[in-house]
């Protein structure tokens, strides 16, 4: 394996285990390792894991926080900031970028989730599952605003 899937799959295997309720008193940033937290576990330099958090945001494969690069705004389908898209697996909960990506938190993980979100338009709560690794059929509609072609040109927004 290389290095830059080293650290991506440490990063993630991380963000996995730390939203333990019991091991996190704040659901947001807390969440989210930094490049210096990924650099300790490692045991590596840390200009090295910041080179592959910049190489691994050229990729899209995660958006630092503005102003800070240590620190991790997404790392796909995981928000690292709350969102309207709280992701609840077994005893855990997970903040999604969207609801695309709240479904993917699910299949990620490989387990059943519960979603809580809210109608855009009304603010109307909704509740979505993931069993046995499907959507549960219920009646709704997901609407994105942006075209997914132009998501990346400002992706914290859309």
């Amino acid at each position: 394996m290389d290095f830059d899937t080293t650290v991506k799959m440490k990063l993630y295997e991380m963000i996995a285990g730390r939203a333990d309720p019991l091991a996190i008193k704040i659901p947001t940033l807390a969440n989210i390792p930094t490049s210096i937290e990924v650099a300790q576990v490692l045991g590596v330099p840390l200009e090295d894991v910041a080179a592959v958090f910049e190489r691994l945001h050229k990729k899209r494969l995660l958006v630092p926080e503005p102003g800070d690069p240590t620190r991790i705004r997404m790392a796909p389908p995981f928000s690292g900031v709350e969102t309207p898209f709280k992701v609840r697996v077994k005893q855990r909960t997970f903040f999604a970028n969207c609801a695309w990506d709240s479904l993917g938190i699910a299949a990620a993980l490989h387990e059943d989730a519960i979603i809580d979100a809210s109608d855009a338009a009304t603010g109307e709560p909704i509740t979505l599952e993931v069993k046995l690794g499907q959507p549960v059929a219920q009646e709704c509609a997901i609407h994105f605003v942006v075209p997914a072609a132009k998501w990346w040109e400002d992706i914290i927004y859309t």
